[in-house]
Order: C-alpha cells, then structure tokens, then sequence
C-alpha cells in the first residue's frame, strides 16, 4: 500500500539558469495547497549530504518568481557519485522524513536523483523522486525546452547589439562566444536573432573557408563593413578563429566572450510561466506516486515521463534553423 506524501524536500543543481526559482516556488506553493510539508535542501545534492536544509512555506518563495539564479543556491558533487554519499542523503532524507525530492536541474541532477531513489528502495526506504529540467544550454534529451533557454538568449542578443554599435562604427569584425559546450542551440538561436555573418555550433564540422571567410566575403562584397560571427563554446576556440580570420582575410577581429552573463538576470515570461507549470506538474505526479519522473516539454505539450525513460532519450539537434541561418546570410548585405 502506498503511503500519503507528507513532506518533500526540493534542490536546485549543476548550473544555475534564470527561471529556477519560478519552479522552486511553484513546487512549495503547489505542495502546501495539497497540505504537503516542504524542506528546501540548500546546494544541491551536497547540501543532503551535510543536511543543509530550510524549512519552506508560502512566505519563504514571496517575491522570487522574477529572481536570477536560485535562492536554494546550487553546486556540483563529486561525494554524492560514491555510494557513501548517497548513503548520508538518504540518512538525512530519514531524519526528515521526506517521502520524496523534487530536483530542479540537467541530466545529471536527474541521474544523481535516480540513483538516490534505487539506493533507498535497497535500504527498504521508499523514496519518490521527480526531475524539472532547468539549462540554459537546451541539451536535456527528453525535453524540447529547458527552463532558462529563452532568457539567456534574450541576454546574449541584448548585448551583441550593444557590441554591434562600436563593431559598425569602428568597421570591425566581431567574434563573440556563447555558452555551448556540446549543443549549439543557443548560438543558433541567438546568432539568427541578431543577423549574425556567421555562427558556429558543435553539430556542424568546420569548414573555416566555407564557414566564416567566404561569408564574410561575401559581406564585404554585399557593401558590409562590419562583422558578427557567433560561436558556440564547444565548436572551437574563439582567440584561434579570431587568429585565422586575420591571417586570411587581414581584417583584425575583437573577441568577446559572454560567460557567466548569460546565467544571470531576470527569467523572461516564457521561462517563469514554463517553470511554474513544470513545478506544479512535478508535485502533482508526487502526490498521485507516479514514482520516478521527469515533467518535459514535447511537440509543445507538457508531459510527465518516467525518468529511467527520460535519460535514455537523446535529441535530434533541428539543423533545419542552420539552412535557415545559411539562406538568410548568402547574399548578406547588413541584419
């Protein structure tokens, strides 16, 4: 016989994304309106371990729906892979008598959330655990949207207009790098958006001639006299491209790299809207034991997925935006 829900803990994990708190009050609001308890575990998985936690209430998510980064903090854990440390999570998850753990984060949150779930069934502890997936890099394989996307892009493109200012009136070549270590959605995304010469994504080999200096010479030919070529981090090194954009064109290019930027600020609508759905679905799978799950996004719907599944699914990177991209830029002549 399944046993009421009656307390769940909540985290947030790996990196943060804008929109992260959105969820982490919707799922405290959502398990109070069902008369569930919730602990919100501070910095992630680490914070289990060393029983970090705070005790949560309607009141303690006042006022965080339009916050940057995530009140509960978040870090990575090396400790909690080894099954020590999943041990001393589970004896914390015992002392609180959580019945189940909402964790706001990527795959890898979501398979430290699994193996936790496994470990406890093997100690005769039922522990329900559900994933709401939260990257701003878009690369989760079972959801077409991850919350945190949209507003990252909106970030990047706000500051590559402000670079194009001084790149146009200087007549440079701008190389600017977005987040993008194995996925090239936010390069894409972001490089369509601002009228890039060119954009570089890890699921496209480099072809640097046909990539980046015949475009820009078509450019120069179309009348340009200023450059955008945005790289996602994982298709090359910016100092490198920047080097050999020089050496065969002789234009002397600026790098800019975003970073962190891209993390921070106020969650757009689509990210708080998505996050608020996304922890309201998370609670209400708990409270009907949908067991171990993720909320996702697919074909425009909102879904729950059983998250053994869930992990097991990869996503088809949709280059159909890169023909876009190329048919926009072949007789570049300015955004």
């Amino acid at each position: 016989m399944e046993k009421q829900v009656k307390r769940i803990g909540v985290l947030t994990s790996g990196g943060d994304a804008p929109g992260m708190n959105a969820a982490l009050r919707a799922v405290v609001r959502s398990a109070m309106s069902r008369g569930i308890d919730c602990v919100g575990i501070r910095r992630g998985w680490n914070g289990l371990i060393s029983s970090d936690f705070v005790r949560m209430d309607t009141t303690s998510v006042s006022h965080i729906i339009d916050k940057g980064g995530t009140l509960l903090y978040t870090a990575r854990s090396d400790e909690f892979r080894e099954i020590a440390g999943q041990d001393r999570a589970l004896a914390t998850c015992r002392l609180l008598g959580l019945d189940a753990i909402v964790a706001i984060g990527g795959d890898g949150t979501f398979r430290g959330a699994l193996a936790l779930s496994r470990r406890a069934a093997e100690r005769g502890y039922q522990l329900q655990v559900a994933g709401i997936p939260a990257t701003i890099d878009n690369d989760i394989g079972c959801s077409h949207y991850t919350i945190g996307f949209d507003t990252a892009c909106n970030t990047a493109i706000e500051c590559i207009d402000k670079l194009r200012d001084t790149m146009q009136s200087h007549e440079r070549c701008s190389v600017v790098e977005v987040m993008g270590r194995h996925a090239g959605y936010l390069a894409l995304y972001v490089g369509i958006s601002v009228g890039a010469t060119a954009v570089l994504i890890p699921e496209r080999e480099l072809n640097f001639e046909r990539d980046v200096v015949e475009k820009i010479r078509r450019a120069r030919l179309a009348g340009t006299t200023h450059y955008m070529v945005v790289v996602a981090e994982g298709a090359g090194n910016t100092m490198e491209i920047s080097r050999q954009i020089h050496e065969e064109i002789g234009i002397d290019p600026r790098v800019t790299v975003l970073g962190h930027i891209q993390r921070g600020g106020a969650p757009s609508a689509r990210d708080r809207e998505t996050a608020s759905r996304m922890g309201y679905m998370a609670v209400e799978a708990i409270a009907n034991h949908t067991g171990n799950c993720v909320v996702a996004t697919q074909e425009g719907r909102m879904v729950v997925l059983e998250m053994e599944e869930a992990l097991a699914m990869t996503k088809q990177f949709d280059m159909d935006r890169y023909d876009i991209l190329e048919a926009l830029t072949n007789n570049y002549c300015g955004r």
